[in-house]
């Protein structure tokens, strides 16, 4: 007898020792969860990951999902060590498979039932899943900077370049350069490689802000790429016009001075080669330290400091989203922290709406 969606016939071909049914129905219902998150377009490596952590799951209680209990996703999330927001990842994958198996447009609860005598239940809910218990949930050495921290960072940067260049002691140049690339690292939100992979042509005038010339657009080349596949490319628009200033002036002024400034690389070696990340992570520990920064700050956090401040400015969160190359609005939301600055200027903002509406009436 074979059952009506194509899974493994439930008997031999002689009919005389029955299969399991379990794990034909659970690799059906695999599969099936499976189309349907593609058909929501969601990426394949994030489809695939969930997929094989319902697997992890179903390996750890030796149950099959019409047999999974609350007390089992409890036992397997105590036993895990995993951080806060992995946590919350893992269980809401498991959810969202449950929501499909019990969800009566597929049809799956009678069919397990049909087949085994039981029907898969929601087995996460209110009272044993992990939620947002703090604002920032990421690594410490991750999150924004104040703007005082930024600014105390830059104004280091350019003490350092200001008295090379007064002395015109070797080093110059390079110092030059690196306190115009972080300003580009956080004037744009980019990664440290995306910053380090720019060449001269990736700059590009935008239409719409004419005012910015040939620096309305930078084209990032090499973004961050999924498991398994090449850069990502995207379009990040200038938002910040001094940052544009400050590259023009490098471009103009300073990198012609590099050997081999013919090379495409916009950030050049004195020996004519493209910098390394390595000479970023050592430029960026060496400023930090002279600004008195926290040590465990990284090149990173400009990026998220970008996200961050559009956001406290008012910028549009799909807007802030497409400039960082995110797919996710969630993934955004990690890079955020709105600071109280920026807090209270929203409530003076709410309470001086509410005031005037108020007289209004």
């Amino acid at each position: 007898m074979g059952d009506r969606r194509g899974g493994l016939a439930l008997v031999t071909a002689d009919g005389d020792a029955p299969f399991s049914p379990g794990p034909a129905l659970f690799e059906e219902m695999l599969a099936g969860w499976r189309r349907q998150q593609q058909a929501r377009r969601l990426s394949g490596p994030l489809v695939e990951g969930r997929v094989r952590l319902i697997r992890r799951f179903r390996e750890f209680t030796g149950a099959w999902p019409w047999q999974w209990t609350p007390a089992q996703v409890e036992e397997w999330i105590a036993a895990g060590g995993w951080a806060h927001s992995t946590i919350r990842s893992y269980e809401g994958a498991l959810a969202a498979f449950l929501d499909y198996a019990c969800d009566p447009r597929y049809g799956w609860a009678a069919e397990s039932e049909q087949r085994v005598g039981a029907r898969p239940v929601q087995v996460c809910h209110e009272g044993n899943t992990a939620v947002h218990a703090a604002e920032y949930e990421g690594r410490p050495e991750r999150r924004p900077l104040t703007r005082g921290e930024l600014q105390a960072f830059l104004d280091a940067a350019d003490d350092h370049v200001e008295r090379a260049s007064s002395s015109r002691r070797k080093g110059w140049l390079a110092a030059f350069r690196d306190a115009t690339l972080f300003k580009v690292v956080y004037g744009w939100g980019l990664r440290r490689r995306e910053a380090v992979m720019l060449d001269v042509p990736d700059f590009a005038p935008n239409p719409a802000a004419p005012e910015l010339g040939g620096l309305g657009t930078c084209h990032v080349r090499y973004g961050k790429a999924m498991r398994g596949s090449p850069p990502r490319r995207r379009a990040v628009a200038t938002v910040m016009p001094w940052t544009a200033e400050a590259l023009a002036q490098y471009t103009d002024e300073v990198r012609p001075c590099f050997r081999a400034a013919g090379h495409p690389a916009l950030w050049l070696t004195e020996r004519g080669g493209r910098i390394s990340l390595r000479q970023v992570d050592d430029r960026f520990a060496a400023w930090r330290q002279a600004a008195g920064l926290p040590a465990e700050l990284s090149v990173h956090c400009l990026r998220h400091s970008y996200i961050s401040h559009l956001i406290e400015d008012g910028a549009d969160p799909l807007f802030v989203q497409q400039q960082a190359g995110h797919s996710w609005a969630s993934t955004t939301a990690v890079y955020t922290t709105v600071g109280q600055d920026a807090r209270n200027r929203m409530l003076r903002s709410a309470l001086g709406r509410a005031f005037r509406e108020g007289q209004q009436q």
